[in-house]
């Protein structure tokens, strides 16, 4: 087991066991924010033939050389498309067709005038304009043809993607599992979110946050309760988590007597990889596998991070690695927070061997981001991930980010970049 490892180093090592989760076939309403298995090929003609986007009517441009709105054309208007028919005679020279949005052109067609550029008299329609060939026409096979190449292995369906596969006729859809996280915390401190909090104890806030983390990944999170500080207690809820595809755990990982979790795991056979990461906050990480499912004989076990109890260390490191893993676990290609690089406000300082992720807000001026500290940054000041926009990376060589210094910055806040006006 390596110890004491840099933050690349720890996710080089993480993703190296990641694996996409199998597949499974759903409901297409049951498929929203999971990614494909398989690439998606067209069986359809789309549209399956040439159609009207407009209400109008379907004409021959030749006969209506000169139309305007001062010296229109007058044609008979020879019968109606309505959507979905087809017509069942052609368009015929010197007449018009009364036809409808996504109804198909009737033969002899060329272009559609829509309805506000002319006047019905009764049996006849008045034209003001001689449209050009091809006008207000949907062409056959415009959105795609059969055996197009629509949608490929990887790809995360949303609403644009669900309409496709709609029109396509799939309604199941192969697409990866969502991985089952177990969340275990330990610490005799610990009580459920409704316990007696006197003497000291406090509320297991971290499995809270972890389980609303995943869930807002689109994983499925359950919880397995508080073990006590006792190496007895610890493996019972470890070996209830071994079904899960992911184990995620706080407190208890780094060296203290009553720190039980990394013992308790070699005992049950599963291999460590690393302890310690050169981070702050979040040093005390331990990451490690089981070889298999228990039981079943086929598969690796689940992946094991070993979190701090600290809340800001383990939402950091949360943030850090297990998100960037489970979203590998569900066939997502985009792993990561976006980036941008800010200017720093007030002067940062630290000793140089660790790389920090510094709480910071972030708002625009001039034309660039400006970077300032939440203030308060121990880990146990959870109140300051709330006010974060991000996390400002210090490198691990640097001792000071002078003001007006650059930095780059992972944005937590996802409304971040929402705008206040729409832009038109």
């Amino acid at each position: 087991m390596r110890q004491g490892i840099s933050v690349g180093e720890a996710w080089d090592c993480i993703r190296d066991f990641c694996r996409p989760l199998p597949g499974e076939t759903l409901p297409l309403f049951d498929a929203l924010g999971r990614c494909l298995t398989e690439p998606v090929v067209s069986t359809r003609q789309l549209p399956p033939a040439a159609c009207s986007a407009m209400d109008g009517y379907a004409v021959r441009p030749g006969d209506l050389a000169g139309a305007t709105a001062s010296s229109p054309v007058r044609l008979p208007v020879a019968f109606e498309v309505a959507a979905g028919a087809q017509s069942a005679r052609s368009l015929q020279a010197g007449e018009v067709a009364r036809i409808f949005t996504g109804a198909a052109v009737p033969a002899g067609a060329e272009a559609v005038v829509r309805q506000e550029d002319t006047q019905h008299e009764g049996g006849h329609v008045r034209i003001e304009i001689c449209p050009p060939e091809g006008e207000n026409i949907r062409a056959a096979g415009e959105d795609m043809e059969i055996g197009d190449s629509v949608l490929s292995a990887g790809t995360l369906i949303g609403p644009a993607q669900t309409g496709v596969l709609a029109s396509l006729g799939r309604s199941r859809v192969a697409v990866h599992r969502r991985p089952r996280v177990a969340i275990l915390s330990g610490g005799d401190e610990l009580v459920e979110i409704d316990g007696d909090v006197s003497g000291g104890r406090i509320v297991a806030s971290n499995a809270y946050m972890l389980w609303a983390a995943c869930r807002a990944l689109g994983a499925e999170p359950y919880s397995l309760g508080i073990a006590a500080d006792r190496p007895e207690s610890v493996e019972a809820q470890f070996r209830a988590a071994l079904s899960a595809d992911c184990i995620v755990s706080t407190a208890g990982v780094s060296v203290g007597d009553h720190d039980h979790v990394r013992p308790v795991l070699e005992k049950l056979g599963c291999q460590l990889e690393f302890w310690g990461v050169r981070m702050k906050p979040g040093y005390p990480l331990a990451f490690g596998r089981f070889q298999a499912k228990p039981g079943s004989g086929e598969g690796a076990g689940p992946l094991v991070f070993g979190l701090p109890g600290n809340p800001v260390s383990a939402s950091v490191c949360f943030e850090q690695f297990v998100r960037p893993a489970l979203r590998l676990m569900m066939g997502r290609q985009d792993l990561y927070r976006p980036l941008l690089t800010a200017r720093v406000v007030d002067g940062l300082r630290k000793k140089p061997g660790r790389l920090h992720f510094v709480r910071v807000t972030l708002e625009q001026s001039g034309g660039e981001w400006i970077a300032r500290s939440t203030g308060n940054q121990s880990s146990g000041v959870m109140t300051s991930m709330t006010q974060a926009h991000g996390l400002l990376i210090f490198p691990e060589e640097a001792s000071e980010l002078a003001p007006g210094a650059t930095a780059l910055v992972q944005v937590l806040d996802e409304g971040l970049f929402d705008p206040t006006s729409p832009g038109f």
